[in-house]
């Protein structure tokens, strides 16, 4: 017994290391230029992520954006995903610092991370472009009337909670990035403060979701503020909710007038170090109700189905020359912008000597700067059966719909595969004979008819014979 005790404990101890893998920390690269940002992530396999403690800060650096890619992958049947939470910092100035060693807990886990030391270099000659920032118009906000205290003055501030769209309209499937923001001016930031915002968010969610439409949010898990400036003048701005919606029907995209209940304190008239300086108060703020119309997409015998995207096609063989009965890989991924999720394999159209079978598929989905890019994967196993030059654009195709040119376009394979050798018509009859090792023994097996009933008939009888029985020693008893 202690034996097996002690088997026990060391396959369980063996069994800890193989899950915690499962959670992994990575760093980014060193040396960098000082005008790209350094990474931290966090990998997920196989599991969805549902708390995690915050990044670390890094000396030196400053915390800015932080975006989530999901891989799936498909392999016979069995499906395997990893999800990735990059946090980016941004340098403050060139010199060499060092990412000082540092844990998280991510799902009740904790991950571990030995640090390393980054070196900033000057700035590449390339540097990317800074992303537009939206148009925004200061929202009108209905304010309280002010309580008639001497000694506390009501200072108007410089707020405002507003929905922003990238496009006006969107055909049915095409995405439209949707984000609701808080704009707060940095002179006012002692004045308002949020409160019970876990609760109003949820709520605020809640009336963001559309029925009509699938939704991939972005995870933000910390709200931290950004540095923007509105009409000249500098502002912090708070993303509470990012989403990219595609609808899928006519059903127009409808955003309700959305409501936060902020903190918002009167300052002392005259304020003293024996009083207090402000008084706390409520303030609600209002964003503008959105419409975001859906338009039909133009008339074709598969405009219910298609998909809808800016999409390209990348594909690649194997082997551009292959033997008869020997097998290859044909691999068709559509790589582009739009929603991945919905994308169908392509049907093959075998030829006479071409046989095709069912893909694996692997999904590859970044969300990022308002965007869901990413690539679907199909590949194909292929058996040749008789020698020939064969065209893969023959075989298949995939039709979509472009909301870019607002016209329906196809994506074509443009390999080509020689296949050498002579048919064996034996073996390939001997293939399509061979069924598996169940039918393998048919021919040793009894074929003999068997009565599906016969059960019944057994449990009937068992059932007369236990009540005679139960009969018999009752009356026995009884007697005594």
């Amino acid at each position: 017994m202690r034996a097996f005790l002690l088997l026990v404990s060391l396959c369980a101890a063996l069994a800890v290391p193989g899950r915690a893998q499962q959670i992994s920390i990575e760093l980014g690269k060193s040396p960098l230029p000082i005008n790209q940002y350094y990474t931290i992530s966090i990998k997920l396999q196989d599991q969805q992520l549902k708390d995690y403690t915050p990044f670390p800060e890094i000396e030196g650096f400053k915390k800015s954006n932080r975006y989530s890619s999901t891989k799936t992958i498909i392999t016979g049947g069995k499906t395997s995903t990893v999800l990735t939470i990059v946090q980016n910092y941004a340098a403050l100035e060139e010199g060499e610092y060092a990412v000082r060693p540092f844990s998280m807990r991510v799902n009740g886990q904790m991950v571990q991370s030995q640090g390393m030391p980054v070196k900033v270099t000057p700035m590449q000659a390339n540097a990317p472009q800074a992303l537009n920032m939206p148009n925004l118009i200061l929202e009108d906000i209905d304010e309280p009337p002010v309580e008639d205290e001497p000694e506390f003055v009501d200072k108007e501030d410089n707020a405002f909670l507003t929905i922003y769209t990238n496009k006006k309209e969107v055909f049915v499937g095409e995405g439209v990035n949707v984000v609701l923001y808080f704009y707060l001016a940095e002179a006012d930031q002692p004045l308002l403060d949020f409160y019970n915002f876990a609760d109003q968010l949820a709520g605020i969610l809640k009336q963001m979701q559309q029925p009509h439409a699938w939704e991939e949010t972005f995870d933000y898990t910390e709200i931290t503020p950004e540095n923007v400036t509105v009409q000249g003048e500098p502002y912090l701005r708070f993303k509470l909710y990012e989403a990219v919606l595609f609808p899928l029907s006519l059903e127009p995209l409808r955003f309700p007038q959305l409501k936060l209940q902020m903190i918002k304190y009167k300052v002392a008239r005259h304020p003293s170090l024996l009083t207090q300086d402000r008084q706390e108060g409520y303030k609600i703020f209002y964003s503008r109700e959105r419409v975001i119309p859906v338009r039909e997409l133009p008339p074709h015998p598969l405009r219910d189905v298609v998909p809808v995207g800016d999409y390209r096609l990348h594909e690649s063989l194997s082997e551009k020359k292959v033997a008869v009965n020997k097998s290859f890989t044909y691999l068709f991924e559509v790589e582009g912008e739009g929603n991945l999720s919905a994308i169908m394999p392509p049907v093959p159209e075998a030829p006479p000597g071409l046989e095709f079978y069912p893909p694996n598929v692997r999904q590859d989905v970044t969300k990022r700067a308002g965007r869901v890019v990413g690539a679907k994967s199909f590949s194909y196993a292929v058996l040749p059966r008789q020698a020939g030059q064969y065209n893969l654009r023959e075989t298949m195709h995939w039709i979509y719909f472009n909301p870019t040119t607002a016209a329906y376009d196809t994506l074509r394979p443009s390999l080509q595969v020689q296949v050498a050798g002579r048919s064996d018509n034996s073996m390939a009859v001997a293939l399509t004979r061979d069924l598996g090792s169940f039918y393998n023994i048919i021919q040793n097996e009894d074929n003999t008819l068997v009565n599906m009933h016969l059960l019944d008939r057994i449990k009937r009888y068992t059932n007369i014979i236990l009540l005679v029985l139960l009969a018999v020693s009752a009356f026995v008893f009884l007697k005594k």
